[in-house]
């Protein structure tokens, strides 16, 4: 049964009920990320698809609000009208998970950031303020709609990443900024990993404004446009200065730089993880991301492919792996043991439904968290009926 309310009241009025019917709910927008993490064991579907549209829009002031099924490409389109953007470059994962296009309150419920995370933050970074609907029917607001507010607890960054399991965001408002006019990007060849790491950590620690920074194998560089493995780092300003910018840090790097237009498809062709999408067997891979400091990002992709790894590529500086592979428990396994010898964290974020229901699909927590985490849950979601087990199971 899949609920799809058109009104925050009627939203509420479905996790009312289903709150006194002790009936779990999978919550989602467009269902473009559920097959990320574990799958949720729910008679009803409750769909934000219905709640669409863009309530507050106002450049001068950098601000936006939209209701939580706002596709993400029709806020993208309104802002560009304005020579506005996104801060944190959402990526929209449909190629990856043969999916329809991505909700903003799918983005911020999974708190999903793009190439533009290693310089201006991730997503809950930018979330002003949200509306949404708790486990027991209620509406309530966090957060506001000005830069600078004090409107009670900060339940915005709680809500973002919380994959639908607290509350069911209804309106998000978010901080964005004027677009770059021009883009260009460093290309730094080499096919070892732990040189090309070193490169996009001297160039974000260089005086040019690196904004994205990314390793691609010689597999995730033919996807993009390269013709050999390599280190990308964009800039991205007014002409003048990126070429200008681009040039001096080409010098430093022993470097070339890659023009507008190839820059801009290169990019938007990491932020569809396109590497991954374009793997003769994507259509059969688990995709797995892990999350650990920039250095060990190499040794960790190495030991992923000695462990049958079939595509993968560094994002973040190094320090974001993304790795697909077969979609089998072994090879889960080894991607954790990589993740945890590195002190990282990962997340299982496309297989089977086999494997995503009898694996841990995120890191277990120490108890310490985890006591906490169960008081937050009962208190926003007391009868547990809000995406069940969709983070791990029981919970």
């Amino acid at each position: 049964m899949r609920l799809a309310p058109e009104t925050e009241p009627a939203l509420a009025d479905c996790v009312r009920e289903a709150a006194s019917a002790r009936a779990p709910l999978a919550v989602e927008g467009n269902a473009s990320k559920r097959a990320w993490l574990r799958p949720v064991q729910a008679a009803r579907t409750l769909s934000t698809a219905g709640l669409a549209g863009i309530t507050l829009y106002r450049p001068k002031e950098l601000v936006l609000s939209a209701r939580a099924g706002t596709p993400l490409a029709a806020i993208e389109a309104a802002l560009a009208e304005h020579g506005q953007h996104l801060i944190s470059e959402p990526p929209d994962l449909a190629a990856l998970l043969g999916a329809v296009p991505a909700t903003l309150g799918g983005t911020v419920a999974t708190n999903l950031s793009g190439p533009r995370r290693i310089a201006w933050g991730a997503t809950r970074d930018h979330v002003l303020g949200v509306r949404a609907v708790n486990g027991a029917g209620e509406i309530f607001a966090s957060g506001g709609r000005v830069l600078k507010n004090v409107t009670g607890l900060d339940l915005c960054k709680l809500l973002a990443g919380s994959f639908g399991t607290l509350a069911v965001l209804s309106e998000i408002t978010l901080k964005v900024l004027p677009a770059p006019e021009s883009v260009g990007t460093v290309v730094v060849e080499t096919d070892d990993p732990a040189a090309g790491v070193a490169a996009l950590g001297q160039g974000l620690g260089s005086p040019f404004g690196v904004s994205a920074a990314a390793y691609l194998p010689q597999q995730a560089a033919s996807s993009v446009g390269l013709a050999a493995s390599a280190a990308v780092l964009r800039i991205e300003d007014f002409a003048a200065s990126v070429v200008y910018r681009c040039g001096r840090l080409a010098g430093l790097l022993g470097g070339t730089v890659l023009p507008e237009a190839p820059s801009r498809a290169l990019w938007a062709g990491l932020r569809a993880l396109a590497p991954l999408a374009d793997a003769a067997d994507a259509a059969d891979a688990a995709v797995w991301r892990l999350s650990v400091r920039p250095s060990a990002g190499p040794r960790v992709a190495a030991l992923l492919l000695r462990a049958g790894a079939t595509a993968w590529f560094l994002d973040w500086g190094g320090g974001l792996v993304w790795i697909a592979g077969p979609p089998s428990e072994a090879m889960h396994q080894a991607v954790t043991g990589a993740a945890t010898g590195a002190r990282g964290a990962w997340q299982l974020v496309r297989a089977p439904d086999g494997l995503r229901a009898a694996v841990d699909v995120i890191p277990p927590e120490p108890a310490a968290l985890a006591a906490i985490a169960a008081r937050v849950k009962a208190t926003l979601d007391p009868h547990g009926i809000l995406n069940p087990g969709r983070m791990r199971a029981g919970s």
